[in-house]
């Protein structure tokens, strides 16, 4: 379950009645949309239906079982949602916009290059600079995913600025390829490895070409430094040797 600080209440009118439920607000929207794959018990604050949730006061059993045809607060719950309206205070609508604001830049961070510098990565400072002076609102009832073509579209005429894909090589010294390579391997789509003669690991792998510094902070970790990586500009040739 969440905390009643980080819910928000969904409320439905029907047949004389309220019935109102507290829930998390992108979980509400989600299943608003029918897009809600999770576990209901952890995305509510309360497994209770209330005629008024400030107060705790709940409806008569009768009048659940008039409208839901059940008492169980897990089957009315997301019907509530689905046919009711979600309810937040201006406080609740403002923290939502701040924290998708945040998860907007670290997604635009983690995938957009600078095409005018070498497809260097963009700091997140540098985005949310660009992002203020383009004027881009971001919508805090709507999923952040829906909201990165906009914000680019928004963001271009201010910095030159792409979505990227890199693939990097990397040969990690025998010395650490034991418990380094197991690391390196989660970081993105390993397209091909390779075990050398000498115990030496070499691995090619795809991800976000925002990630390169982190991708390089990482193995530099693991390695002492002593790591070799390149940039593979041509796919097709992904030979390791």
């Amino acid at each position: 379950m969440i905390s009643l600080d980080e819910a928000v209440t969904a409320q439905l009118e029907t047949h004389g009645e309220r019935f109102e439920v507290l829930v998390d607000p992108d979980a509400a929207l989600a299943i608003k949309r029918g897009e809600f794959d999770g576990e209901l018990e952890d995305v509510i604050a309360a497994e209770d239906v209330f005629e008024n949730a400030s107060r705790g006061d709940r409806p008569a059993e009768s009048a659940l079982e008039e409208v839901f045809e059940t008492t169980d607060p897990l089957e009315i719950i997301p019907e509530v949602i689905e046919r009711g309206e979600i309810q937040i205070t201006a406080e609740q609508r403002r923290e939502m916009q701040e924290q998708k604001r945040k998860n907007l830049i670290t997604r635009i961070t983690r995938n957009a290059v600078n095409p005018q510098m070498d497809n260097a990565p963009h700091p997140p400072e540098r985005i949310e600079s660009a992002l203020e002076e383009a004027g881009f609102q971001v919508d805090p009832m709507e999923p952040v995913e829906g909201q990165v073509d906009e914000a680019l579209d928004e963001l271009r005429p201010v910095i030159p600025i792409r979505f990227e894909e890199v693939t990097l090589a990397v040969s990690l010294p025998a010395e650490y390829a034991g418990s380094a390579q197991a690391k390196v391997r989660q970081f993105g789509d390993l397209e091909r490895e390779e075990w050398q003669a000498d115990g030496s690991w070499v691995g090619v792998l795809t991800f976000p070409a925002g990630l390169q510094n982190d991708f390089y902070d990482l193995v530099n970790e693991h390695t002492s430094g002593e790591a070799e990586t390149r940039v593979v500009k041509d796919k097709d040739d992904l030979n390791t040797r």
